[in-house]
């Protein structure tokens, strides 16, 4: 049996300690040990993007990150995002548009949409494109979460108004 580190995490505002693995990926961490599974192990090499969760803030990929390096972290998985209501109108705006087929891509996509909304908030397509391009999609051809991402800035600006 390989040694094992204890870790404190937040995770979706909840304060966790568990013994994990030393080469643990966040990822199977969250899925495994928290029953987190909204966010999706696609490729495991971080081109994917179906794991991307925050860490502290910033979104990372899942798959790429060892959960034992995250000791005194804040993590927040799509569960924590939608239970937040953070994304509310996000998620309406990809069902409208039909932003989420399949649904794999979709939790990572979100995650990575949220980044735009929080931190680009007049971004254009363009820019919304080049965001997203690292969460990989087989089913939209991209274009209707482009749309989605882009009516949610549209909207979040005109309530500010």
């Amino acid at each position: 049996m390989s040694a094992r580190i204890d870790i404190t995490l937040t995770v979706n505002g909840e304060r966790v300690t568990r013994s994990v693995e030393p080469r643990r990926h966040l990822i199977d961490f969250l899925r495994a040990e928290l029953g987190l599974t909204g966010s999706h192990a696609g490729c495991e090499h971080g081109v994917c993007g179906a794991c991307t969760v925050r860490v502290d803030g910033e979104i990372v990929r899942g798959c790429l990150v060892l959960a034992a390096s995250l000791d005194g972290a804040e993590v927040m998985t799509i569960e924590g995002l939608t239970d937040s209501g953070e994304v509310t109108d996000l998620q309406a705006a990809f069902v409208a548009r039909n932003a989420a087929q399949c649904g794999f891509c979709t939790p990572g996509m979100v995650m990575a949409a949220a980044d735009i909304l929080r931190h680009h908030p007049d971004a254009d397509r363009g820019a919304i494109r080049e965001h997203l391009s690292g969460n990989y999609c087989r089913c939209t051809g991209y274009q209707a979460i482009v749309d989605a991402v882009e009516q949610t800035l549209a909207a979040r600006k005109e309530g500010a108004r």
